[in-house]
């Protein structure tokens, strides 16, 4: 919040609803939730589950658990789309260009998010926690995306 009034500012009114987003994963490992916004509207959100139609991970349980798998490895172990493809996928299903616009998660982006985020034309990633894997910030960063870490701070 500034310093001066308790309105959020852009960055952290759209981090908070990414929050909210989030709170609908079906992930048993990390609760993820992301917004696409352009010119300061929303236009997608998406957050990490399974495929439309199939169980979820709290049905089903998750193989990268019970395995044991670190996070950042073995990404198609999982049955989980990530909150950030959902989104993308989203304004592809709706036909909603994302092309420039500035996309919020709640986590750093993996390498597989990232390269659909440069695919996809989004220009910005704002994102709330670390990850265990750089690499998807390597890809942004060389491709041009600007990115601004915002921590989450409780009051």
């Amino acid at each position: 919040m500034s310093n001066n009034s308790k309105r959020p500012s852009i960055d952290e009114y759209f981090m908070e609803i990414a929050r909210v987003v989030a709170s609908r994963s079906t992930c048993l490992r990390q609760k993820v939730g992301a917004v696409i916004v352009k010119d300061k509207r929303i236009l997608t959100t998406g957050y990490n589950g399974a495929p439309t139609g199939l169980p979820h991970c709290d049905e089903v349980g998750c193989l990268r658990e019970k395995l044991n798998v670190p996070s950042g490895e073995r990404h198609e172990l999982c049955r989980g789309v990530h909150a950030e493809q959902n989104a993308i996928i989203q304004a592809a299903v709706h036909g909603v260009s994302i092309t420039g616009g500035t996309l919020y998660t709640t986590h750093q982006p993996c390498i597989m998010c990232a390269k659909m985020i440069i695919n996809a034309g989004i220009k910005r990633v704002v994102y709330g926690n670390k990850y265990a894997d750089d690499r998807g910030l390597k890809f942004l960063r060389e491709a041009g995306v600007k990115i601004d870490y915002l921590p989450y701070k409780k009051d």
